[in-house]
This record gives C-alpha cells, structure tokens and sequence, in this order.
C-alpha cells in the first residue's frame, strides 16, 4: 500500500472521532449572533428616563432645554455677527464714495445696520427745523439720534448673551441637584435592603453621576460661547461707532442747516 493509500486509510477512521470535537467548539450561525448582540446596560440613559421618578426626567427635560437654547443662540449670534462684519466691509467700500449722504444710504442694504444709522442721522438733519425739535442745536440732536442708532444695534447684538450667561452660571447646580437626589435614591435602596450592596447602589449612584456630567456638558459650552460673543460683539460695536462717528461729522462738517446732508462726502478719519 502507497503512502496516500494509508493516509487516506487513517483520515478515515479519525474524523468520525473528529467531527464531536468540531461540532462542540464551532458555535452555530445563531449563537455567534447572539454573541454579538450589544448587552442591555441597566445603568446607562435609557434605564435612567424608564427608571427615574418625574423629578429625574424634569432635570433631564431641564438641562436638555437649556442645552437646546445654548447652542441656538451661540451659532445664530455667530451668524449675525459674520453678517455685520461683512456689512460693515461693504459700507466702507461704498457709502463713502456716493456724492451725498442720501446717495450713499441708497447705495447700502435694506437690512444693514449701517443703513438704518445713516438715515436716522439723516433723518435728524433733515426733520429739525420747523419743529419742537429746532429749540436743541443742531449738532447736539444729531449727536443724540446717531447715538440712539448705534445703541440700538448694539442692543440687538447683545440680546441673547444673559441666556448664556445664566446657562453657564446655573446648570452645574442644576446637574449638582439631581446629584443629590441620586444619592439620596442611593441611601433609600441602602435603608430599605438592609445592606450596602453593589447592586442597590449602582443604579441611583450611576444616575448622580450622569446628571453631574451633563450640567457640566451644558455648562462649559455656554460659558465658552459667551466669552467668545462678547470679544466679537466689542470688535462689531467698534465698527459701528467708527461708522456713527464719521457719519456725525459729515452731517455737521461746513453747514448749520439741513443742507449738510446732501453735500458731497468726505469722510473724516
């Protein structure tokens, strides 16, 4: 018999021996599945909203809200703030080239705020006489209404920012009060089972821990955003009384009447 002839021989009467063995360690298609399978996480998120009482989820619902309101003010006030600086860019650009103040209120964008301070200041020129209004010199009531023009747009550039602030100022505590109320469930599962053990406090443990976590998650975002808004909004606000400054002096330069607005531009550094 040739070598091959009693290999074959011998694989032969092993593999009934063999195949016992193959089917105990190679697992079949459905327990690999079931091995796979993501185990359940009794203390995770999901066990905490199904196993908390309403005062658990008003937090949660709390910190979420503030969360939500954080972020849409931050990246809406990014937005106008990118908006202004390119308005400014372009006011720069061309409102001191037209011929006249009227002409270079034309030339800017209806929703500007460079256009709404150039026709109050207009607007203040041109309604003074004839009125009330024309007992208060010239110059100290375009100061006025040039000056109620930029700190309205410096208004509206702020609104939103005390949000953050009393986010950034108040979620800690909010996340340190469901802390507290997770120990307290801690010390109830404690008193009523008798004993300390590692499943009886796990849960309520877990849950104080979560809820310190996500006040610091809201928190830390809202306390950055508001920094980072005011030094934009100081940049934005330089601009604009950069702005109402040259505009005052091109109203009043060479004229004490209403004329001045439609006298040709030159702008004052």
């Amino acid at each position: 018999m040739s070598r091959f002839a009693r290999t074959a021989v011998l694989a032969a009467l092993l593999l009934p021996l063999a195949l016992p063995a193959l089917a105990y360690h190679i697992p079949d298609a459905g327990d690999a599945h079931a091995h796979l399978q993501m185990v359940d996480n009794p203390y995770g998120l999901d066990a905490l909203w199904a196993q908390g009482d309403f005062v658990s989820r008003g937090t949660l619902v709390l910190l979420g809200l503030m969360s939500l309101a954080s972020w849409y003010i931050l990246v809406t006030k990014l937005i106008e703030q990118f908006r202004l600086m390119r308005q400014a860019k372009a006011a720069g650009a061309i409102f001191w080239k037209a011929r006249s103040v009227a002409d270079g209120v034309a030339t800017l964008a209806e929703t500007s705020p460079f256009r709404f301070l150039a026709a109050s200041g207009l607007e203040a020129v041109e309604h003074h006489r004839d009125t009330l209004l024309e007992k208060i010199d010239l110059h100290t009531w375009v100061s006025l209404s040039i000056q109620r023009a930029m700190d309205e747009i410096t208004g509206q550039l702020q609104g939103g920012l005390a949000v953050l602030a009393t986010v950034g100022s108040t979620a800690p505590f909010v996340g340190l009060f469901g802390t507290v109320w997770g120990i307290y469930h801690a010390l109830t599962a404690i008193g009523i089972a008798g004993q300390a053990s590692i499943d009886k406090v796990a849960g309520p443990v877990g849950e104080a821990l979560i809820m310190t976590a996500m006040g610091l998650a809201v928190a830390v975002p809202a306390v950055l955003g508001y920094n980072l808004l005011v030094r934009r909004n100081k940049a934005a606000s330089d601009k604009v009384r950069a702005f109402g400054s040259d505009l005052h002096s091109i109203l009043l330069a060479g004229t004490d009447g209403p004329n001045a607005a439609r006298q040709p531009l030159a702008r004052v550094s």
